[in-house]
């Protein structure tokens, strides 16, 4: 079974990228920075998920985020699945932080139960086949709109979607160009899939 074992974002600034994370969300080894100009405009295909496990941890989350620097996209509300906003880092990658839960049973941890990269993909199917192809097993599929892969104890998930109906879901513009300024590193193999997404090999961490 494939793994991911981290996503590298191409910034301007690496220091004030890490310093923006760790402010906004805590986290740590599973999202690294690397300096870069690349050109890229409006949506960059790709958002990340961050699952939580009660509303009050999603405000809290996205609290910080703002007060570090973060721009609205969509404000925390209620909905049929549960609770979840989103907002845009200072470096222009979009974080959508969710829970299935619509009221607190406890206090606020701030935790990060699961981290899902969500690939904005032109042909769900197409993609799907591709990473099968290379290792990765499915969890979940709903016909060409949505894949999960089954990417066993990987600190990052991995969720396709069709490019526009993640930019609706986010509440972008689906218009972009240039880079998408992301690397996904993991066991898979180094290549670039149908849609530009480079992958790194990076071999798994091993407990000491």
């Amino acid at each position: 079974m494939a793994t991911i074992e981290s996503i590298t974002l191409d910034v301007a600034d690496p220091t004030a990228a890490d310093r923006f994370y760790t402010a906004a969300f805590g986290l740590d080894t599973q999202v690294r920075f690397r300096a870069s100009q690349a050109p890229t405009a409006g949506f960059r295909g790709f958002a990340t998920a961050l699952t939580v496990s009660r509303p009050g941890t999603v405000d809290s989350l996205i609290g910080s985020a703002l007060d570090a620097g973060a721009t609205p996209l969509k404000p925390a509300v209620k909905s049929f699945w549960g609770y979840g906003g989103v907002v845009r880092a200072p470096d222009g990658a979009i974080w959508k932080v969710a829970t299935s839960a619509k009221k607190d049973t406890g206090p606020d941890t701030r935790r990060v139960d699961e981290i899902v990269l969500l690939l904005g993909v032109a042909d769900v199917a197409a993609s799907k086949r591709f990473y099968v192809e290379r290792g990765l097993g499915v969890a979940r599929s709903f016909g060409r709109a949505y894949v999960e892969f089954a990417t066993g104890p990987s600190p990052v998930k991995l969720a396709l979607y069709r490019h526009r109906a993640l930019a609706k879901d986010v509440g972008v513009s689906p218009e972009g160009t240039g880079s998408h300024r992301l690397v996904l590193g993991g066991d898979a193999g180094s290549f670039t899939d149908p849609d530009g997404f480079v992958w790194e090999a990076v071999p798994p961490v091993t407990a000491s």
